[in-house]
């Protein structure tokens, strides 16, 4: 029976996060597993990985094949490193010793890096949302500006109005019209009376 180390999907519909099992290579994707050695959740920013290295590396002895996507995860929490440094110590290239100091140190420079790039992220968020508020806040200071020129303007056009009625009231002046048929009405008077 082939053993593979696969994803098994869980979750809903667009925001799924899966399992990491070993599987008969003929069970289906979600179906039955021998061993359930982990957790994968992408929704989060980096991934989110729980895995047991050594159920993992003793699954890759035992023969079982890793997925490409697993080959990548395995790659990444330093499974397959581990095997490499082991093969390595078999040889006598290495002792063994010095394969766990190299594998531990590598394990501390990975930590490191997810946790710089979690800072980093965390950072850039912050001033994201610092920028977005300044940008709001020259934006609503505009839009006040804006606001207050148009009142200005509204409350200057009946202040000058007044004082162009209290202009008129005081000075009245005859319309063109007027003064035509004022000077005909006199003109009339003085016909008639000759005198």
């Amino acid at each position: 029976m082939p053993a593979k180390i696969r994803l098994s999907r869980h979750g809903k519909k667009g925001h799924a996060y899966y399992h990491i099992v070993v599987a008969d290579q003929r069970a289906s994707r979600d179906g039955k597993f021998i061993e359930k050695i982990g957790s994968y959740d992408p929704n989060t920013n980096p991934a989110t990985i729980v895995l047991d290295v050594d159920k993992a590396h003793s699954w890759l002895k035992k023969g079982a094949q890793p997925t490409d996507t697993m080959r990548a995860i395995l790659s990444y929490k330093g499974v397959l490193l581990k095997d490499h440094l082991e093969r390595g110590v078999k040889k006598g290239a290495l002792t063994e010793d010095q394969a766990t100091a190299k594998f531990n140190d590598w394990v501390a420079t990975k930590e490191g890096k997810v946790a710089e790039k979690k800072n980093r992220l965390a950072n850039s968020k912050v001033t994201d949302l610092e920028s977005r508020m300044a940008a709001e806040v020259k934006a609503n200071e505009a839009k006040a500006n804006v606001v207050a020129k148009k009142r200005a303007a509204a409350t200057a056009k009946p202040v000058a109005e007044a004082e162009a009625e209290e202009g008129t009231e005081a000075v009245v002046e005859q319309s063109p019209i007027d003064a035509f048929s004022n000077e005909g009405a006199a003109a009339e008077s003085t016909e008639e009376n000759p005198a």
